[in-house]
């Protein structure tokens, strides 16, 4: 296996995780987010997982994302079946793990060079 550096370059990326934060490029944030390669949404307003719906995601899918994984605090907990329906069926793939999952992932996928979303609850 080869191994390399990273290179992020402008992009986006988690730099730590911990209780009731995530950072991103080193800045920290305390409130629940969506981080996309290239710009973060840092105002979701969104409280719990049991009331996401679609409209939670307008910002997002305006991106066309090939992937949104979503990020559901210190354990993995599935929103209504009927959103991952209606997003999986647009042809966006939609990932859901704990948070710290989440970030490494998608670190993962942005080196890669993929479309990822990050939807992230604290």
């Amino acid at each position: 296996m080869k191994l390399h550096l990273a290179n992020f370059d402008q992009q986006n990326i988690f730099s730590g995780y911990g209780e009731g934060y995530v950072a991103v490029n080193k800045v920290r944030y305390e409130s629940n987010l969506i981080v996309l390669p290239d710009r973060i949404i840092d105002s979701w307003p969104v409280v719990s997982i049991t009331e996401l719906s679609i409209n939670h995601f307008d910002d997002v899918l305006q991106h066309d994302p090939e992937i949104i994984i979503l990020g559901t605090g210190t354990q993995q907990t599935f929103p209504d079946y009927a959103l991952i329906a209606k997003i999986t069926q647009s042809g966006i793939g939609f990932e859901v793990m704990d948070t710290q999952a989440a970030c490494r992932t998608y670190n993962i996928l942005v080196e890669e060079d993929r479309q990822v979303a990050a939807a992230i609850f604290l």
